[in-house]
């Protein structure tokens, strides 16, 4: 490690505030990306979860110094023992609760949030090691972190364009018009797996709708199947999911 940093390493003024701006730099830094994309999570938010981090962090390695030294004697007398990284421990799992609030499943079956989610995680993990005092590690994984959501997502979106499965979900007019749905996708030279079907209500004022697991041969690419379905007269929306 760099012997450079080591004066801020140690728990000083001004390694604390150090510590806690370049968790509130790096933080917004990733959070200023999903903002810039509407997600649930944004600047304010992964700022936060990082700064916080980073302070659980710090007050692990407080209480460590202090019962190694202020409080040596008396945790003698005692005879009790504390284990200082519960406090990380509780960080990564507490984590966890404001990840799932992000996270939901539409009206189409589709999964949204999980980016997000993830990445609040890992602000945290990042927050932790930035009050740990490993700033090599921090400023990697930084980078690791703002590749993976700001210059990966077009790449990701070519791998899921040359997959053979994908996911449709299709809405039409009545059910009678799945036979149709199902005649077409075949006929483009994919095979269906699973079809999932929600019958429309006048209630919920819902037409019917369907979410289509098909695999596609090496030579169909995903808009040409789309493109196929979107021509029947009674199909009223379809995406990919």
């Amino acid at each position: 490690m760099l012997t450079a940093l080591d004066p801020l390493r140690q728990l000083n003024f001004a390694s604390l505030l150090f510590r806690l701006a370049l968790a509130m730099f790096f933080g917004g830094m990733i959070g200023m990306e999903r903002e810039r994309k509407r997600r649930p999570a944004g600047f304010r938010t992964y700022m936060l979860v990082c700064l916080g981090a980073t302070l659980a962090a710090i007050v692990s390695q407080y209480n460590f110094i202090m019962l190694n030294t202020t409080f040596y004697e008396t945790m003698k007398e005692v005879g009790r023992t504390t284990d200082v990284s519960r406090i990380g421990a509780k960080v990564i799992g507490g984590i966890g609760f404001l990840g799932a609030g992000t996270v939901i499943v539409t009206g189409r079956q589709e999964v949204k949030g999980l980016t997000t989610a993830a990445g609040l995680w890992a602000s945290a993990c990042m927050g932790l090691a930035i009050g740990a005092g490993f700033y090599e590690c921090v400023v990697l994984a930084f980078v690791l972190i703002f590749l993976c959501i700001r210059l990966l997502p077009p790449l990701e979106s070519m791998m899921v364009e040359r997959a053979r499965n994908m996911n449709l979900y299709v809405e039409f007019s009545s059910l009678d018009d799945v036979g149709a749905i199902i005649g077409r996708i075949k006929s483009q030279g994919a095979q269906i797996y699973e079809v999932d079907i929600e019958r429309g209500t006048e209630e919920s004022h819902h037409r019917p709708r369907a979410v289509f697991t098909i695999r596609l041969d090496h030579a169909v690419h995903h808009a040409q199947v789309m493109a196929a379905i979107s021509e029947l007269e009674n199909v009223t929306t379809i995406d990919e999911i």
